[in-house]
């Protein structure tokens, strides 16, 4: 066992895991992260292949734009700094076989404009959206997430209610309103099609996705040059610069409790780590990994009540995902960076029948491929069960080159010529998150955010287990939805709440020094 003036021990060093730690250190509190990885980031990382950095988890960053909401959040974190970022006007296209194409542009004027070209006759129900986006560009998303549920008090909540009151009728009216069920509102039958698609999956509550388009418009949503891995080092950096430690290649084996109360934790190598500091501030253990893992293995499932039960029964979906990268030697920085291509004929990946496939390239960022190269992404929501049978088999492998080999064989279809001008490909299965993150089912988000799972991200999941004294959970297993701000977020309120539990004034502070440049 390993004693040490350790007042908070993290497990994970995730998003959440580092925020927690960068947080803890502004005020005061001695913390270690174990990372069963040697890399930071968890879910938000990248990985070089052969002279490409194919990126696993950055679309768009909330709290891009200086002075929007999150930003300064990223401030406090180092994150932003010296930091450059691509700001596109579209989302993302959706794409039909005869060429006729939605382009989801992030002004709700030219947006609105393009739809009604593609049909008039669905016009109202154009204007109607299009002035939600509109409306949505003055919302503060942040507003959730400023202070722990658990610490508002009425006069926090009457406040946080007032700010809101503008927007409510927005948020009700979108906010449990899938994009494919709105796409049964349009009359145009490429519309009809072509809606679910628009961001990028068809689940998501239209709320969501028009905030994303109001943020993008107000230049708060880029995507941060150098990709998700050195996303995550910068926070690293400031962690580790505000005396942070981390243990890398350490995994965490189990909570140690004693008479109800989180005392410290074992590693897989036997090693213990407990404090020696209950004198002047007791122990706390905040879980930023896999919500799965922590409650029915770290804790043995001997603190979950039929609420947290619930939640992992397979009722709730989370996002399971095939993610086949390319490294291509060709200049497609003229393409669209990101297209959903709608097929004429389903075609079966993974056991299921697939009539669309998201195909997104990285041009815009230059350090990701060499001179006159190209990354080149294509990302399937795919079955976890379908890939766990054959795992740890020589069809495991076999099944990845068939499939990325049907992907490919469709990418032709659209990029002429394309076969020839690849020069590596990877592929990730759910079973790669797993393996290297530890999240259930393999999933790239936590919960997916869906209309079922909205009330949970305005309501919040427990943070605090019952029956369980100095214990905590933070990150994207009690945030549904999983955006980095958001766990990045949950990481902050911990440790507010903390302080609060110790009568300490929440202090934060922001480096100067910029943590990146490219």
């Amino acid at each position: 066992m390993k004693n040490s003036s350790t007042d908070i021990i993290i497990i994970g060093a995730g998003i959440s895991g580092l925020a927690s730690g960068c947080y803890g250190q502004m005020n005061g509190y001695s913390t270690k992260i174990f990372e069963m990885h040697n890399l930071p980031g968890g879910l938000c990382t990248a990985w070089n292949r052969n002279g490409y950095v194919f990126d696993g988890c950055i679309h768009y960053l909330f709290g891009s734009g200086k002075g929007q909401p999150f930003y300064s959040m990223w401030e406090e974190l180092g994150a932003v700094q010296g930091r450059r970022f691509v700001n596109h006007d579209e989302l993302i296209r959706v794409s039909e076989s005869g060429g006729k194409t939605l382009i989801v542009y992030s002004n709700p004027d030219k947006l609105e404009s393009h739809l009604k070209q593609l049909s008039p006759v669905d016009s109202q129900l154009i204007n109607t959206f299009c002035q939600g986006i509109r409306v949505l560009t003055s919302f503060d998303l942040s507003l959730l997430q400023q202070k722990p549920k658990a610490l508002m008090g009425i006069a926090d909540l009457w406040n946080l209610g007032r700010k809101m009151l503008p927007f409510m009728g927005t948020l009700a009216k979108w906010g449990t309103i899938s994009a494919e069920d709105f796409a049964k509102r349009f009359q145009d039958p490429f519309l009809r099609k072509a809606i679910p698609q628009m961001f990028a999956w068809k689940d998501i509550p239209v709320m969501v996705g028009m905030s994303l388009l109001a943020y993008m418009y107000n230049k708060n949503a880029g995507f941060p040059l150098g990709a998700s891995l050195e996303f995550a080092r910068a926070i690293e950096k400031r962690y580790l610069e505000l005396g942070g430690q981390i243990y890398y290649n350490s995994q965490v084996e189990r909570v140690l409790v004693e008479n109800d109360t989180a005392i410290g934790v074992r590693l897989y190598n036997n090693e213990s780590y407990q404090s020696d500091s209950f004198g002047k501030l007791r122990l706390r253990v905040i879980s930023a990994c896999d919500g799965r893992g922590t409650l029915f293995d770290l804790l043995r499932g001997e603190y979950v009540d039929e609420e947290m039960e619930m939640l992992y029964d397979g009722y709730f979906p989370v996002h399971s995902q095939l993610q086949v990268s390319l490294g291509v030697n060709r200049d497609l920085s003229k393409e669209p960076h990101w297209v959903t291509y709608l097929l004429n004929q389903p075609v079966v990946i993974a056991g299921e029948e697939c009539r669309e496939i998201s195909v997104k390239h990285y041009c815009f960022d230059p350090s990701l491929a060499p001179p006159g190269k190209s990354v080149l992404i294509v990302m399937l929501k795919t079955s976890y069960d379908y890939w766990q049978r054959i795992y740890g088999r020589k069809i495991y492998d076999a099944e990845q080159i068939q499939e990325s080999g049907i992907l490919i064989d469709l990418l032709a279809e659209f990029y002429p010529g394309i076969k020839a001008d690849i020069e590596y490909i990877d592929v990730a299965t759910p079973m790669s998150y797993e393996r290297y993150t530890g999240n259930w089912q393999g999933s790239s988000c936590g919960w997916l955010l869906t209309k079922q799972t909205m009330g949970m991200m305005i309501s919040g999941i427990p943070k605090t287990l019952p029956n369980l004294s100095n214990f905590y959970m933070v990150g994207q297993w009690v945030e549904p939805g999983g955006s980095l701000p958001v766990v990045a977020m949950s990481g902050r309120n911990i440790i507010q709440q903390i302080c609060h539990e110790d009568n300490k004034v929440f202090q934060v502070n922001i480096p100067q020094s910029e943590g990146f440049k490219i």
